[in-house]
């Protein structure tokens, strides 16, 4: 599931669902919307700046649309609060996840 609001500071709600069918939520908030150019969006805001009430804040994501001899590249790039938080975050499946997404957004891409 997902809803976005993307404005900066429009809200991010997405829900990833594992392979055992946990739910997920991941709300965030957008800080800066490039147009076809840059997201960077963090999970310490829950939308229209409202801080997060449960669990704590742990990244700001930076995603970024280059164009590369008529391709795109796409770059993710996770700047964490600490080390304990950087490494959570590869424990919950952080580069297999977020490859996953590259992937997906590929084959959407080759379909438009």
């Amino acid at each position: 599931m997902a809803e976005v609001d993307l404005r900066v500071g429009g809200a991010s709600r997405i829900v990833m669902q594992a392979p055992d069918g946990t739910e997920i939520p991941c709300p965030g908030t957008y800080l800066e919307i490039v147009p076809n150019r840059k997201l960077v969006f963090t999970d310490a805001y829950t939308g229209d700046w409202m801080p997060k009430t449960s669990g704590k804040p742990f990244m700001t994501a930076i995603i970024t649309f280059d164009d590369e001899d008529g391709k795109t590249r796409y770059t993710a790039t996770v700047r964490h609060w600490s080390a304990e938080d950087k490494k959570a975050h590869e424990d919950m499946g952080f580069h297999g996840g977020w490859g996953q997404c590259a992937d997906q957004l590929a084959a959407l891409a080759k379909k438009i």
